[in-house]
């Protein structure tokens, strides 16, 4: 194995969550590719392609030339239409088609990683043309194909993989995104503190702090006092972090505490995914 010691829990990750995808989804019947999953606007077949798709990308093949339908009312930003070619697509393909290119892609990204020699810090191609590193791509495919994964439980009622290689990479990216939530997007005040305290499957507490210039900052102790304290399960975490549910579907799983308006917006802002 030649894949540098940082890659390799996030290949570690990516492995467990595509291994389990393929099984959900090797048996299923033509139906249940149709079926609604908690990701905006995406079937079960939607959700396989794009994951297909991003992995093409991850092994260098050159994007589909692919004009998208004016009627996709969930596809409104420049992100989600890139993200969407790969995946309209392969709208109208069938069960066996999806399988066998899904199996063909891992295997492929199985041969890539076992293959792969590059550093961490080399440069290679991301979302929009963008150029991101080495780790930062194995980070965020391990990321959204949990988050997947997890889509794909939920419409198929296949509950499991909460604590998974990839939940724990979840937790971290999703963590990283805590202090402007709470800082600058729901504007607590300067010289506060936030409490975000996360039961179940994976636990943690986690306090933003704001500082006098109103900048956040992510610490493990535990503040006095706090603004606002939110305490809720980690399934529901990742869900109003990755917007597949609203902060008020989501009343009854959240415990808040402290200043209800600052609680509202922390809620209202949680999501962080594109």
């Amino acid at each position: 194995m030649s894949l540098h010691p940082t890659l390799q829990p996030y290949a570690d990750a990516w492995t467990h969550s595509i291994d389990a995808i393929s099984e959900m989804v090797q048996s299923l019947p033509d139906g249940e590719w149709n079926r609604r999953t908690p990701c905006p606007g995406w079937s079960v077949r939607d959700i396989v392609s794009h994951v297909i798709g991003m992995d093409c990308e991850m092994l260098g093949d050159p994007r589909p030339i692919h004009s998208l339908p004016r009627d996709l009312f969930h596809v409104t930003t420049e992100h989600q239409r890139y993200t969407e070619i790969q995946v309209d697509v392969r709208r109208h393909h069938t069960a066996p088609e999806m399988t066998a290119e899904l199996e063909y892609t891992v295997i492929r990204r199985n041969r890539q990683l076992r293959n792969e020699s590059r550093d961490p810090g080399t440069m290679v191609r991301g979302p929009l043309g963008t150029e991101v590193t080495l780790e930062q791509a194995y980070r965020m495919r391990a990321f959204d194909v949990w988050v997947h994964e997890q889509d794909l439980r939920a419409a198929l009622g296949r509950p499991g993989g909460l604590d998974s290689p990839g939940a724990h990479v979840a937790r971290d990216l999703l963590l990283e995104a805590l202090p402007k939530v709470v800082a600058k997007d729901a504007d607590a005040p300067r010289s506060s503190a936030v409490v975000i305290d996360v039961h179940g499957p994976v636990e943690f507490l986690r306090t933003v702090r704001v500082d006098i210039q109103g900048r956040g900052t992510l610490e493990t102790a535990p503040a006095l006092g706090p603004a606002v304290a939110l305490t809720l399960d980690w399934e529901t975490y990742v869900r109003l972090a990755c917007g597949r549910i609203s902060p008020e579907s989501a009343a009854d799983r959240v415990k808040t505490e402290g200043d209800p308006d600052l609680a509202a917006a922390i809620l209202r802002h949680f999501a962080v995914t594109p």
